[in-house]
């Protein structure tokens, strides 16, 4: 006869929310491109051509509409990597926290 598994009881933590840095920028994603590549409108009012990195390709899935967090890059700033993606939840924490104008979010089509 078989065993039973036993299931494993995981403790989720309550995550932390990822506050842009300095030489990061919060956007809205406008449009994929292909190629792990998407152009994101910026709270800066700057529209980037931005990569997915490799460490998210297959495990963080992105869509137009997705509030994410991007590094610019310091050589070419119309251009930067996305480095998180924001769940309604964070979103609302980031407008009640002043990071993103609620105005923006109406203008892309976003819900809160």
């Amino acid at each position: 006869m078989a065993r039973k598994k036993k299931k494993r009881r995981v403790e989720e933590k309550p995550k932390e929310l990822i506050l842009p840095d300095e030489g990061q920028v919060i956007g809205i994603v406008e449009k994929l491109i292909g190629a792990e590549h998407v152009v994101v409108r910026c709270v800066d009012g700057k529209t980037r051509m931005c990569r997915i990195p490799g460490r998210m390709r297959r495990r963080v899935w992105i869509r137009e509409n997705d509030v994410v967090l991007v590094a610019v890059w310091d050589f070419q700033p119309d251009k930067g990597d996305i480095i998180h993606r924001y769940d309604r939840s964070d979103i609302r924490k980031l407008v009640e926290k002043g990071y993103i104008p609620p105005e923006f979010l109406e203008e892309m089509g976003v819900e809160i």
